[in-house]
């Protein structure tokens, strides 16, 4: 499914009702560029998740854990990672078992080792309105039912 935002917080808003409706130990993979709004997904994610935690790219700490409402979610930025050596010094695949719920930014980068059921997530800046994304969403069977 195809999703047009024509803001940061419609693309939020997309974000919060996704989290709200997925249950626990799901892993949404994001796809984009720098500056497309993944961390705006993620921020309004997390509050569907009834987290209240600040919500910032992990840029620089690779990974970012938010805790609320007896859930948990793990915020993954894999911008930087280059190869197996990087990733597993993250600790990606501990989190994988830990059944929290994963949140992978610059999913490219680890594409071969997502899991298949994974929820991939591509944001996407217009061509002709600069505030404006495209959303694309695969793997999720009742999105219609969650997004409406």
């Amino acid at each position: 499914m195809k999703y047009i935002s024509d803001s940061a917080a419609e693309t939020e808003m997309l974000g919060r009702q996704l989290g709200n409706a997925l249950p626990e130990g799901s892993v949404i993979a994001l796809f984009g560029d720098l500056g497309v709004g993944k961390t705006c997904f993620t921020r309004g994610f997390a509050e569907g998740m009834g987290i209240e935690s600040d919500v910032y790219s992990p840029t620089f700490a690779l990974v970012n854990e938010y805790r609320g409402s007896g859930k948990t979610l793990y915020h993954f930025d894999m911008y930087r990672i280059t190869g197996f050596e990087d990733l597993y010094s993250t600790g990606y695949f501990d989190y994988l078992d830990s059944g929290a719920t994963l949140i992978i930014e610059w999913s490219e980068n680890i594409e071969s080792v997502l899991p298949d059921d994974c929820i991939r997530i591509t944001i996407s800046k217009s061509e002709t309105d600069e505030n404006e994304r495209i959303i694309e969403i695969i793997g999720c069977d009742d999105i219609e039912n969650i997004i409406g």
